[in-house]
């Protein structure tokens, strides 16, 4: 039986966390960005046997984008649709936590060789095609030329229309984008192309003033997506689908490191949802993740641990 494939389209990059706590400034080099990590725990927890989970990306000719491949391909990440750069290279950012565990990043990707994997847009067109999920985000939309988002967001409209789960995380960070008004057009476009949605309460709220998280799942609705869970930063979250919506509590958890938490639970949800399992269970598998990502510092929680976690979290 051919394996299905999860398509995860964006940036991935090198990350720097400080190695511990205390004075000395010792920093640990790893690897993360949005849709990987959504990827990476995707992998950990779809069976092997019946899924390729593969990124769609462009990496340098460097030693650092050397190392990235090797580092997709070691821990089972699919690199068939990872295209070579010859003049451009990987991006990098780095963590600075709050004493809560909350995060700031700074970031140096303006040569990032992501920013041209939509450029083809018959190649990308037919790698979308290829997939029975097609997973992208936000900041994959702010880092393309004006060209990729168009040729990003007409292929997963036409995958849609074809039946094909296409999901989007916004991921909203303003300080990508050229303006606000370019953000919350290409955003607009996002939402429309998705069969599924996986906002942030918080950061849609500040752009589009909803009220609640479930003003945020209606006017997602609204604009076309039908499937929407709305992440609410530790608080109950909402899902629905047509016609049905639902308020899921969980439980507040203090975090160690808050990176990769939204990502890790898109990655249960879907994977979830995947398994048939419902979409309140699906909420439930993807807070159970994030609880234990935020207890590990970094991106991406070690492989060998995520065999301790469950579906169900």
């Amino acid at each position: 039986m051919t394996a299905r494939l999860f398509l995860s389209i964006g940036e991935p990059m090198v990350e720097l966390s400080r190695a511990g706590d205390g004075e000395a400034d010792f920093w640990r080099m790893g690897f993360a960005g949005d849709v990987l990590n959504t990827l990476w725990y995707a992998r950990a927890i779809l069976p092997e046997a019946g899924w390729r989970t593969a990124l769609l990306t462009r990496l340098g000719a460097d030693p650092f984008s050397a190392r990235m491949r090797a580092f997709l391909a070691r821990n089972g990440l699919d690199t068939t649709y990872v295209g070579p750069d010859e003049t451009r290279s990987v991006g990098l950012y780095a963590i600075d936590l709050s004493p809560t565990g909350e995060r700031s990043f700074s970031y140096w990707r303006s040569a990032s060789a992501a920013r041209g994997l939509a450029d083809d847009a018959a190649a990308l067109a037919d790698a979308i095609a290829a997939a029975d999920l097609v997973y992208f985000s936000g900041i994959t939309l702010a880092i393309l030329p004006p060209a990729g988002r168009q040729n990003l967001v007409d292929a997963a409209r036409t995958a849609k229309a074809r039946g094909q789960a296409v999901v989007f995380d916004p991921n909203i960070r303003p300080a990508l984008w050229e303006d606000r008004e370019t953000m919350a057009r290409w955003l607009r476009e996002g939402i429309a192309a998705a069969s599924i949605g996986l906002p942030s309460f918080d950061d849609d709220a500040e752009l589009w003033g909803d009220a609640s998280p479930s003003d945020c799942l209606h006017r997602w609705q609204a604009a076309g997506c039908g499937e929407v869970a709305v992440k609410n930063g530790g608080g109950d979250i909402v899902v629905g689908m047509p016609g049905h919506v639902e308020t899921i509590a969980v439980e507040r958890v203090r975090p160690v490191d808050t990176t990769g938490a939204g990502d890790a639970f898109n990655a249960a949800y879907l994977a979830a949802r995947l398994a048939g399992i419902a979409p309140a269970e699906a909420v439930r598998a993807g807070h159970g993740l994030a609880r234990h990502v935020i207890g590990e510092r970094g991106a991406l929680m070690p492989m060998e641990r995520l065999k301790e976690v469950t579906l169900r979290g």
